[in-house]
């Protein structure tokens, strides 16, 4: 593993690389921490150069300081570390807000992408009118101004299916408690008013799946999910387990991401070419 801190327009965005192949960005969700995917990123580094990082303003990052977090201003921030790390292009995973992120990339920065997986994408405004998911970030924007990171933090985790029954790496947990003001502060706004730009993702010239868990059906987070895929013509996949089902199972997880993630480079990776071996 390679670890450094790249500088966007002077904040230092610390990130982790690992293993050789296709370049694969990991964008994490609420809390923006590199350390959700680390089990997954080592698993997938026998055929992926993966790159995962902490988010602006998130645990080993700069970034808190510089006001409302637009999700234009994180796509542009991936956007960066695709230049700066992988030559300008690469596959990105997004899980949750990161799939938002993700989203946004995809239609803004096109160039940049090889090919997006949106897993779980929280796009609560894709869905219709009148349905109760519309009243989530309210209500957790609410106990935010309220009772502060701690209260809104314990509603997000009860409204997550699966959270209390494993349990996140001590040191990703501690950097989550100290990133819960940056995210009902200051993330929480652009993720609350995010729609997918419909016409830029249906113009996409590479490929998009959006996807979720089988053990979140009906969930708010997983429900819009379809609606958007159904809205661009693109492919939706059923993923094992839960919406952090890459904490809870990284292996499980990695074996799916990996069949995703492969189907879409556009050639075979070159660690499979080579004279073949006898018997």
């Amino acid at each position: 593993m390679r670890t450094g801190v790249l500088d966007i327009d002077g904040t230092g965005l610390y990130h982790e690389v690992r293993g050789g192949g296709p370049a694969l960005l990991m964008i994490s969700g609420a809390g923006g921490d590199a350390g959700y995917y680390t089990d997954v990123a080592e698993d997938l580094a026998d055929a992926f150069t993966v790159i995962t990082y902490d988010r602006r303003g998130n645990s080993r990052s700069g970034g808190r300081d510089d006001g409302p977090a637009p999700l234009d201003r994180q796509a542009a921030d991936a956007r960066a570390l695709i230049d700066g790390l992988a030559g300008g292009r690469a596959l990105v995973f997004g899980n949750s807000a990161g799939a938002l992120i993700g989203l946004t990339l995809a239609a803004r920065h096109p160039e940049a992408v090889a090919g997006l997986i949106a897993h779980e994408p929280p796009a609560v405004n894709v869905l219709p009118d009148g349905d109760p998911a519309h009243g989530f970030f309210p209500e957790l924007a609410a106990l935010y101004a309220s009772g502060g990171g701690p209260a809104a933090g314990r509603r997000f985790a009860e409204t997550t299916r699966g959270e209390g029954t494993y349990r996140w790496p001590a040191d990703v947990w501690r950097r989550f408690l100290a990133n819960q003001d940056h995210l009902f502060g200051t993330e929480w706004a652009a993720f609350a008013t995010f729609r997918p730009d419909e016409e830029a993702l249906r113009a996409a010239s590479f490929p998009v799946l959006l996807a979720a868990g089988a053990e979140d059906r009906g969930t708010y987070y997983a429900r819009p999910s379809h609606e958007i895929a159904r809205r661009i013509g693109a492919p939706w996949a059923e993923f094992p387990g839960i919406h952090m089902e890459f904490l809870r199972t990284p292996a499980r997880f990695a074996a799916a991401l990996r069949v995703a993630a492969t189907q879409m480079c556009r050639e075979t990776p070159r660690r499979w070419e080579g004279s073949p071996r006898t018997p």
